[in-house]
């Protein structure tokens, strides 16, 4: 068996009906995109599918460096492709989200062929896990604490914030947060890279004050110094690792330097299902856990492959609060049956393998 097709489909997403907003100096929610779905097909029929969030800069790819390179490889040596996907990084420097993107799609068409969901192809190990309800940036306090008091009547089990990044409005907003919920409900603060070490140290002090789950990605992960600097001004627990280029390698130096009690892993900027596994494995051999980033189908499947995570990641974006589709009146998540990874609903793409074949190239990129 080999790869005889690696196409890329052009996907129109359009901006979310109600906008929503990060810290100050992040761009907010999307505006219209264009994404792709990259589908690999092997030569007894068998096809996985994979979704990209940039489809102008993943079709460029697959059409100027993968294609020649994977066509001809067998789709179950999920391995060497993984790591000819690094071999072909060094060259074009590809884009964080793009190095997982075939890796998906090889899982996908091994665990179709095995007749299995992911997350049961991967080992599986459970089959349900709490959610968090994970806020975007609101404008106030208030607005905050009423978003909270929401999610957590619908059943989110915990909440995790994302603030303004300004370090005392931070501060402040975080121990007001505690105030108002009690010492039982499990929070979490998440800095989305926007403070240098020393405010960085300012928040997590009073995060360590509130007593807070988790302090996530405060500064930008170019510097495990900083982190090293931080984890020894601090008690609230470091979870790094989020946007670090280099999967498992580069986390490793954040365990081994100390910085580290938990640690990011996700399919879209870990490369790939592989990616994400590595990073899991590794930080379970230090007895550290790797929680997942972000929501999304490939993210459910490793909700309940991978033992050492312990909560989803749900987003709120807007001040009426409804749960994510997956999210149970009990707060948990439950394991996927669709067999594979099962894209998202909705994604027009070409289907059948006789109009792929069919297709001209301008028509199949729809340009």
């Amino acid at each position: 068996m080999k790869i005889t097709h690696v196409e890329c489909f052009l996907v129109d997403q359009p901006a979310p009906e109600i906008p929503f907003r990060w810290r100050t100096g992040l761009p907010g929610s999307p505006p219209d995109r264009v994404s792709a779905v990259v589908r690999v097909v092997a030569s007894d029929g068998s096809e996985g599918v994979a979704f990209s969030r940039n489809g102008v800069i993943t079709r460029d790819l697959v059409d100027r460096r993968i294609r020649d390179d994977l066509v001809g490889v067998d789709p179950m040596n999920r391995e060497y492709a993984w790591h000819r996907m690094w071999e072909l990084d060094r060259v074009e420097e590809f884009p964080i989200y793009t190095l997982g993107v075939i890796d998906n799609a090889l899982w996908d068409l091994a665990a179709k062929r095995a007749g299995l969901p992911l997350w049961q192809y991967l080992g599986g190990y459970r089959t349900r896990l709490p959610a968090y309800a994970s806020t975007s940036t609101f404008g106030s306090v208030p607005e905050y604490l009423d978003v909270i008091d929401q999610s957590l009547a619908l059943g989110y089990r915990a909440v995790k914030l994302h603030a303004w990044g300004d370090a005392r409005r931070d501060a402040e907003l975080s121990l007001a947060v505690r105030e108002h919920v009690g010492p039982e409900v499990p929070l979490m603060f998440d800095g989305s890279a926007g403070f240098g070490l020393a405010d960085a140290v300012y928040v997590g002090r009073a995060l360590e004050e509130a007593d807070y789950l988790w302090y996530e990605e405060p500064m930008r992960e170019f510097s495990i110094h900083s982190y090293q600097r931080l984890s020894e001004s601090v008690r609230v627990p470091l979870l790094v690792g989020e946007t670090s280029d280099g999967a498992h390698m580069n986390i490793a130096d954040f365990i081994v330097a100390g910085c580290a009690t938990a640690v990011r892993t996700s399919t879209e900027l870990k490369g790939g299902v592989t990616g994400a596994m590595r990073v899991a494995h590794l930080a379970d051999s230090f007895q550290v856990n790797a929680e997942i980033h972000g929501p999304g189908i490939p993210h459910e499947h490793l909700a309940m492959a991978i033992p050492n995570t312990t909560w989803y990641e749900s987003l709120v974006t807007t001040t009426r609060v409804e749960r994510e589709r997956i999210v149970g009146a009990d707060g948990d998540i439950q394991a996927p049956t669709q067999v594979g990874i099962g894209l998202p609903e909705g994604l027009d793409y070409p289907p059948a393998l006789e109009e792929h074949v069919r297709m001209s190239e301008p028509v199949l990129g729809r340009a």
